[in-house]
């Protein structure tokens, strides 16, 4: 299934979240765009609008990746939450894997495994290795491809095969940030230039900053929504 990348942008995003945050889940569209704007765990960067949200939805939904939670009891905002799961008859360490390969690109066993170890069931069986080794054995279409060695690793890299795969795609985290030149391909909005972190704790704390300020985003919605059923709005 070959997705566009807001789509799978948006599908990957939702997957991230139900693990990161579930008592901010299923997402407002407010929340689901922060989610697929944020600046770090993001390969690119992008910045999305509503409307390119929305839109990508509408796709996914078209083919049962994605339902909506449409408001009751006197509330005002439709949520929304994937369906991957269900669509492809993936466990939650599975879903994981298959989420951050679409969120990050191209990446090794164990860098998958460093960004998604927190976030894995306690009863979790199955190696990040066997994960990946099921999503690509997936019939009629894998789910993740193996893209091989660059010269000078000595890991392969995997990545999603449910949009489009290059072999160019790959997680440089330890780069050096660096300005943008007219030369270079544009990475984010306004010319930003992924930033990439050095020190993991540093990029694991603004992680989980940025999933705060999703789950705070998220409970101002509610609240927003007991207040119009209270007729305080």
């Amino acid at each position: 299934m070959a997705l566009s990348d807001p789509e799978v942008r948006v599908l990957a995003a939702l997957i991230e979240k139900e693990a990161a945050v579930p008592e901010s889940y299923p997402l407002t569209l407010n929340a689901l765009r922060l989610a697929c704007n944020q600046a770090t765990n993001r390969r690119p960067v992008v910045s999305y609008d509503d409307r390119t949200v929305e839109a990508a939805l509408l796709a996914l939904k078209s083919v049962g990746l994605v339902r909506f939670v449409h408001p009751s009891h006197g509330g005002r905002t439709t949520r929304y939450r994937h369906t991957a799961d269900e669509r492809w008859h993936l466990p939650a360490g599975e879903l994981l894997v298959l989420s951050a390969l679409a969120l990050r690109g191209g990446q090794t066993v164990a860098e998958i495994r460093s960004r998604i170890e927190r976030l894995l069931p306690s009863d979790e069986a199955e190696t990040v290795e066997e994960m990946l080794d099921s999503l690509a054995a997936r019939s009629p279409e894998p789910l993740a491809v193996r893209l091989g060695r660059r010269s000078g690793e000595r890991d392969d890299r995997w990545a999603a095969a449910i949009g489009s795969v290059s072999t160019d795609d790959v997680a440089a985290d330890n780069v050096v940030p660096r300005e943008a030149t007219s030369d270079d391909d544009i990475t984010g909005p306004l010319g930003f230039v992924e930033p990439e972190w050095r020190d993991d704790t540093l990029r694991k704390r603004v992680e989980e900053l940025e999933a705060t300020l999703a789950s705070m985003a998220a409970r101002l919605d509610r609240l927003e929504q007991l207040a119009a059923a209270a007729g305080l709005g």
